[in-house]
């Protein structure tokens, strides 16, 4: 039983199952978790920075996913982000009672990355900072540098939220990604977080 069944209110999760020619992806997800996770899509740095991503936002995540990997990892990797980014938004719901508003700056080492999320309804992102060729490093094999921004457009599309990600530092190619998806997880944590003081939906407008 989820920790939002034990304290009375909605459960706030998410499923998505997308199929196409190539690949097949099935996410699942409690925003009230504890950080458990399940990950095999078939790109193991891919599954480390994901297994990162639940633990540090406390999101309980479960993601199988199939592909064509042998071609590329870039189809499985944008269909996993796009469904994880719409897993979140059935989550989130009407978004009542939310903090909303998320801040996180997480060091790796010689890395630093800043990860700012706005639940706002409106998806954009920001994405900064990394060091030149950054983009072309090939990640524990299968990973490219550059699918790192991707992952963040597509999920902050498809969950639609405002997300801005900043590299203030950082020298290996491994830490500069997970620092990044370390500081999205915990800037999420705090912006989906119940706050006991936020009646209704926290925006002026009076929807998100």
């Amino acid at each position: 039983m989820s920790p939002s069944a034990n304290n009375g209110t909605a459960a706030r999760t998410g499923r998505v199952e997308r199929v196409t020619s190539e690949s097949s992806v099935l996410v699942e997800l409690d925003l009230d978790g504890r950080g458990r996770t399940e990950i095999d899509t078939g790109v193991p740095f891919y599954d480390h920075m994901l297994t990162a991503l639940g633990k540090h936002s406390l999101i309980d995540l479960t993601v199988r996913a199939q592909g064509d990997v042998h071609v590329d990892a870039h189809h499985t990797v944008e269909d996993v982000a796009i469904s994880l980014g719409q897993a979140l938004r059935q989550a989130l719901g009407d978004k009542a009672g939310i903090a909303r508003f998320g801040d996180a700056l997480v060091p790796l080492d010689e890395a630093l990355a800043q990860a700012v999320v706005d639940v706002s309804g409106r998806p954009y992102l920001v994405h900064s900072g990394e060091p030149a060729g950054q983009e072309y490093h090939l990640i524990g094999g299968h990973f490219t540098g550059s699918l790192t921004r991707h992952v963040f457009e597509s999920i902050a599309h498809h969950a639609n939220i405002c997300l801005h990600v900043r590299v203030l530092g950082g020298r290996d190619p491994h830490h500069i990604v997970e620092a990044q998806f370390k500081a999205l997880a915990r800037a999420l944590r705090a912006a989906i977080e119940r706050d006991p003081r936020v009646e209704g939906i926290p925006s002026t407008k009076g929807a998100l």
